[in-house]
């Protein structure tokens, strides 16, 4: 055969050594740098086979993208996969050396290498690259081959390390990976779409809202598309560290032209992000830790929408000519202060007609904890002329056409029924919402001269603070025993 060659007096072919080398030339140190395995292929890679050890190198994160393997091994990151990694062992002196254990998912993402060959010379060599995770580029390993008598017997030895090399390499091993905490080297992408699944069950479990769940999913999609464009993107969860991240906000904040409040609202869902990879053991330190605010915490007054008072009479008709029931719903919210979300989970039984009050379980809390709110008279006789406290205790206040029922309704529909038939019908501005009843009751109830604590307590804020932002400047009035003190000076 044409391919054939001898060593050590014996006839054998290129596929018999092993693995031949990469390319017949050998390609140069910056063609190189950065190749990655599982990430997209760029458009100017070039095809490399490999006779024996099939695998896959793709992409890379410099500005000298290497050559591509083609023909790739089936997908080794296996999703569940929690065996022990490979023990690094002396390969030297046995020619059968080969894991004993399967590789972890983390350890496989990182196999990204060139096979070994032999090296000879005044000293013989099997060297091979394999990619460092600290630099993100292949870097060359060297075994020393023992001084065997005889070339014929050296050579046959170097060849069985060759092989024994490689087929550890194959199979994910590394000689640059730390073994400490092999979850940093997972594929960011990878815990990308794991994230997105965590999301949606929260939500799906209705934990999370799907506002929330609609905002966090839209900032990691920035985030992504951001990354994707650097000169060095972030390829293995380990690269995020707080210099990447600040690069990110300024970007957002300067060069994009986002409000302050813009750029800390991803800084908030950032932590969040960190919180999550720190619980699931990707990373073991918080990339946040030193970054601030601009704006701090609420540093201005909140802008509220105050619904004036004529046309809280006009919803007030409106809803009573043509659904009394959606009329509780709104009074619900402008007296009690219960958010749209918690009004859908009320049930019967949750109302205590003796007490004056209105349940709220925890699960279904803003802030994830039980309370108690005050029921209005008013409420309650609205309650009563409805005959809903007759349900039975299980169902709904607010099911199908906001009337008691066994079925749950998501608090979308309260804010349908505003925007397409009660707004579109009274011609009411955009930013006249439905939630805005709950910051028109707070004024209001603000307005009437009720002492802050109650009003703190009514709407469950977690400080007088919170509750002050809703005063309007016009009802602040001064200090009656400040006002008349006189003092000796």
């Amino acid at each position: 055969m044409q391919n054939d060659k001898h060593i050590g007096g014996r006839k054998t072919s290129g596929r018999s050594r092993g693995v031949r080398q990469i390319c017949a030339k050998r390609p140069d140190s910056s063609a190189l740098d950065g190749f990655q395995l599982g990430v997209r292929i760029p458009e100017n890679a070039r095809e490399m086979s490999f006779p024996r050890y099939e695998f896959a190198v793709t992409s890379c994160v410099s500005r000298n993208c290497g050559k591509i393997v083609k023909n790739a091994a089936p997908d080794l990151r296996q999703k569940n996969s929690r065996s022990e990694p490979v023990p690094v062992k002396p390969l030297l002196g046995s020619s059968k050396i080969s894991p004993t254990k399967k590789m972890s998912s983390s350890l496989r993402t990182t196999n990204g290498f060139i096979p070994a060959k032999i090296a000879e010379g005044k000293r013989w060599y099997v060297e091979f690259y394999c990619l460092d995770p600290e630099t993100g580029r292949l870097r060359r390993k060297r075994v020393s081959v023992p001084k065997i008598k005889g070339v014929t017997a050296r050579r046959r030895y170097a060849n069985d390390m060759v092989i024994n090399i490689n087929e550890q390499l194959s199979q994910g091993w590394n000689p640059y990976l730390s073994l400490n905490n092999p979850e940093e080297y997972t594929l960011f992408d990878d815990v990308c779409e794991k994230y997105y699944r965590y999301l949606y069950k929260l939500t799906e479990s209705d934990i999370m809202r799907v506002k929330t769940y609609n905002g966090y999913t839209s900032f990691l999609n920035v985030f992504r598309a951001w990354n994707k464009d650097q000169v060095k993107p972030v390829c293995y969860v380990y690269q995020l560290k707080s210099s990447v991240v600040s690069k990110f906000l300024d970007w957002l904040w300067l060069d994009c032209g986002k409000a302050a409040r813009t750029r800390d609202n991803y800084l908030s869902w950032l932590r969040s992000f960190a919180g999550w990879l720190m619980e699931k053991n990707y990373i073991s330190e918080d990339f946040t830790a030193n970054l601030t605010a601009v704006q701090g915490k609420r540093k201005c007054a909140k802008n509220r929408t105050v619904i004036p008072k004529e046309t809280m009479l006009a919803i007030r008709e409106y809803c009573g000519d043509r659904n009394r029931h959606y009329l509780l719903a709104c009074y619900v919210l402008y007296y009690c202060f219960i958010r749209p979300k918690e009004m859908s989970h009320i049930r019967i039984g949750d109302i205590s007609v003796k007490g004056g009050t209105i349940s709220v379980r925890a699960e279904y809390s803003k802030n994830r904890k039980d309370a108690v709110v005050t029921l209005p008279d008013c409420v309650l006789k609205l309650m009563l002329d409805l005959d809903v406290l007759s349900c039975p205790a299980d169902w709904y206040l607010f099911s199908s056409g906001f009337r008691p029922g066994p079925e749950h309704h998501p608090a979308k529909h309260f804010g349908d029924f505003w925007t397409y038939h009660l707004k579109k019908d009274l011609k009411l501005p955009s930013e006249y919402k439905f939630y805005s009843l709950k910051d028109t009751g707070i004024t209001d109830l603000i307005k009437a001269r009720t002492d802050l604590l109650s009003v703190r307590d009514q709407a469950r804020h977690h400080s007088l603070q919170m509750t002050d932002l809703y005063t309007p400047l016009e009802t602040r009035a001064a200090n009656e025993s400040i006002r008349h003190h006189e003092s000796y000076f």
